[in-house]
């Protein structure tokens, strides 16, 4: 009996030795500590305009508590960078405890003040980390640019022009107001804030060129979200809007990318779109409403809808390359083509649309038909005319012509995983090669390449 007592009592004191232990503080330099990360870098973060939040964790390696000295941002008050340890947003914050192998948060977000510079340029700074007598360091890096900022902003002007100095930011929003045009020059730049669109009720001129083309995409630029699909909300031509070219444009990352409105009040197309690519929008690359819109050589690609043309309207395109593969941000749910001359109220408009040289395809969903028609009243008026396109059941009421069906256009390269897509057609013998409808007067492609005189190829893209 007495040896089991003495046996529980010395249990008894290593049980209470070891939480001694663990409730302790270590205080040798060879305390051993660790941080999550090197380093943080963030991409470029318009000026006054805050970053995305990023962290990391410091983490006590030890059986015993550890304290730290003080974790402090190297900068102060002062720096652009700022911090909050464990839940205190301090630039600096003393004697802090971990507990036994366990770890504290950092949380750091980057704002830049204004600067007389218009290209990029880098801030940085440093959070240390004294414990023990020994110090860590965690460096801080962003990439910041200068910009015009427009905050609700709305243009009365006859004809205002953007031309290509710094980047403009869109906050709230920008409106172009009936009788008003805005002139946007290439090679401008043009980041929106995710609750700002775009509203044109006069005329949006944008003059890009292949080498300068005019981009148009959300403002969020670091890694976790420059590929985002509705990071902004997009383009809205309204009732009143008029005679809108876009030329060498690039619109992405939007929710809706371009929409039209009700047809255009003289007899020119509401929206022309000459040599532009529309991607990664997430609801629409294209929605029309009782429109009116011309475009050729461009790309419509991967978006929730590619195009959809509802109630009517007015149509003509040329020379289109219109494709989805489903990837992680887009679920490939809807075709890439919808056609019909009515609302959801079962209002009824007359449709004209004609398609010549374009391609209709799409790939991981669980579309068949890639394009979809409704036809509830008498004029509905769709014409395919050499294009090719992905279906096991032809579009109803529609006129197809010289078109290949079903037939892979044999993208140059498409992978899905890494997101990566080139949709040229250069691979002989893909079926698109010099299958088109020359006839028609677009002669160079989206490259801005000469098309073949007297035979050329179906799609955004000429094989050279």
């Amino acid at each position: 009996m007495k040896y089991i007592c003495l046996l529980f009592f010395s249990f008894c004191l290593i049980i209470l030795a070891s939480s001694c232990k663990k409730d302790s503080f270590i205080t040798s330099t060879n305390a051993r500590l660790s941080t999550s990360v090197d380093s943080l870098t963030y991409d470029t973060v318009f000026t006054t305009v805050g970053s995305v939040t990023q962290s990391f964790k410091i983490n006590n390696l030890n059986d015993q508590k550890l304290r730290l000295t003080n974790v402090r941002l190297v900068g102060g008050a002062t720096s652009a960078f700022t911090i909050n340890i464990n839940g205190i947003p301090q630039p600096e914050v003393s004697n802090i405890e971990i507990n036994a192998n366990d770890s504290i948060y950092v949380f750091v977000t980057v704002k830049i003040d204004q600067s007389i510079s218009n290209l990029p340029f880098i801030v940085r700074d440093t959070i240390e980390i004294n414990y023990n007598g020994n110090k860590r360091i965690v460096p801080l890096e962003a990439y910041g640019q200068n910009a015009h900022f427009k905050k609700g902003e709305i243009l009365t002007a006859t004809n205002t022009i953007w031309a290509n100095d710094k980047p403009y930011v869109i906050l709230d929003s920008l409106k172009i107001a009936a009788g008003a045009r805005l002139t946007i020059q290439k090679g401008c730049r043009i980041y929106f804030h995710a609750n700002a669109p775009m509203i044109v009720d006069g005329t949006l001129t944008v003059t890009g060129t292949k080498a300068e083309s005019v981009v148009f995409a959300g403002d969020r630029l670091d890694p976790i979200y420059k590929d985002l699909p509705a990071s902004w909300p997009g383009i809205y031509f309204r009732e009143t809007s008029k005679s809108s070219v876009l030329t060498f444009a690039l619109i992405k990352n939007a929710y809706q990318a371009v929409v039209s409105i009700f047809p255009a009040s003289n007899t020119s197309p509401k929206v022309t779109l000459h040599r532009c690519i529309i991607d990664n929008a997430y609801d629409a690359g294209i929605l029309c409403l009782a429109s009116s819109m011309e475009a050729d050589n461009s790309l419509i690609s991967n978006c929730g809808n590619n195009i959809s043309m509802i109630y009517g309207g007015e149509y003509d395109f040329t020379n289109c390359t219109v494709v989805t593969y489903g990837n992680s941000f887009i679920e490939h749910k809807k075709p890439v083509l919808t056609l019909t001359d009515h609302n959801d109220a079962n209002d009824v408009n007359n449709l004209n649309a004609r398609f010549t040289n374009c391609i209709f395809w799409g790939e991981n969903g669980s579309i068949k038909d890639e394009i979809q028609t409704s036809k509830k009243g008498t004029v509905f008026n769709v014409y395919l005319n050499n294009c090719l396109y992905k279906a096991e059941t032809d579009p109803a009421n529609t006129s197809i012509t010289s078109s290949l069906k079903n037939l892979s256009p044999l993208f140059d390269s498409v992978d899905v995983n890494r997101r990566y897509f080139d949709f040229h057609t250069t691979v002989n013998p893909s079926p698109v090669i010099n299958n088109g409808d020359s006839s028609p007067s677009f002669p160079r492609d989206l490259d801005d390449n000469t098309r073949e005189v007297g035979v050329i190829d179906i799609g955004c893209y000429e094989k050279q």
